[in-house]
């Protein structure tokens, strides 16, 4: 067990297609469940499903709000983009290699599970761009006119 796990708790309206995304679809292995919640381990981290009475609502983009998983192995990344493929999850941003060439080369896609929660799955061709290369600026996806990918200060 890693000695420290990240949690993260996002809204559902439906306990049962929450877990028939995110179990059957995502590969999770579910917790405890009641007719409120579902706890979920998503490689070794805690995801709580809440149900709401709200109705979710889309996002316009993919910023700001989503959450994700880094993989440090490439071949993990593959196999899940391979899941995702072959579940026909509803993929919010197709498979891309983002900053070719640069320090902070990584591979990654979006997923967007039935109630508009947006999951980004990435793999960083050098790790130490998950937390280190502070000389560069650039942090997601560039709008059109702006600096150049990868772009250093």
């Amino acid at each position: 067990m890693n000695p420290t796990l990240f949690h993260l708790a996002f809204p559902v309206t439906d306990i049962a297609q929450a877990k028939a995304y995110y179990v059957d679809g995502l590969g999770c292995t579910p917790g405890r469940e009641n007719r409120n919640a579902l706890i979920l381990n998503l490689y070794g981290h805690q995801l709580v499903a809440h149900v709401t009475k709200e109705p979710p609502t889309p996002q316009r983009g993919i910023y700001p709000r989503h959450f994700g998983l880094i993989f440090t192995l490439e071949h993990d990344w593959e196999d899940l983009l391979t899941r995702a493929q072959q579940r026909q999850l509803l993929f919010r941003e197709e498979p891309k290699h983002r900053f070719v060439g640069s320090a902070l080369e990584h591979r990654t896609f979006f997923l967007e599970d039935p109630f508009y929660n947006i999951m980004e799955l990435k793999y960083y061709r050098y790790p130490e761009a998950i937390f280190g290369s502070a000389e560069y600026t650039q942090i997601g996806d560039t709008p059109a006119g702006s600096r150049p990918l990868g772009e250093r200060l």
